[in-house]
């Protein structure tokens, strides 16, 4: 399985921005997760949100509760982050990732995601 994040960029304090991945060669099972994590510089990747198609969740992080929306779309293989009021510290690589199958309480856990795409970079200027 391939993962491809495109929509990354520059954007302005308070602006929005919307993140795509394409999954290709395997469809993606609709009980399992997929979700996206970011990394800053200097830290460590962190999740940011997760969604099954059916089932448990969407979840988000606390640092993005209210301004993020996770989406799925199973007929495209696709997931999508929608990010509204974004904020400095919002600036990261964002990552799309994948589990082969669902496993139940590691939504938010890296090492429980099988597949993961790229990177996209989101820079937000205050």
């Amino acid at each position: 399985v391939q993962l491809q994040a495109f929509g990354g960029g520059l954007v302005e304090a308070g602006g929005s921005m919307r993140l795509s991945c394409a999954a290709s060669g395997r469809t993606i099972s609709r009980n399992a997760m997929m979700g996206w994590f970011r990394q800053a510089p200097g830290k460590e990747r962190e999740f940011v949100a997760a969604s099954r198609w059916r089932g448990s969740g969407p979840y988000y992080a606390d640092t993005v509760k209210g301004r993020f929306t996770i989406s799925r779309d199973n007929a495209q293989n696709s997931v999508y982050l929608q990010m509204n009021s974004l904020k400095p510290e919002d600036t990261a690589v964002h990552y799309c990732a994948a589990q082969r199958t669902y496993y139940p309480g590691t939504y938010s856990s890296k090492s429980a995601y099988d597949y993961w795409g790229q990177g996209t970079l989101v820079t937000v200027s205050s």
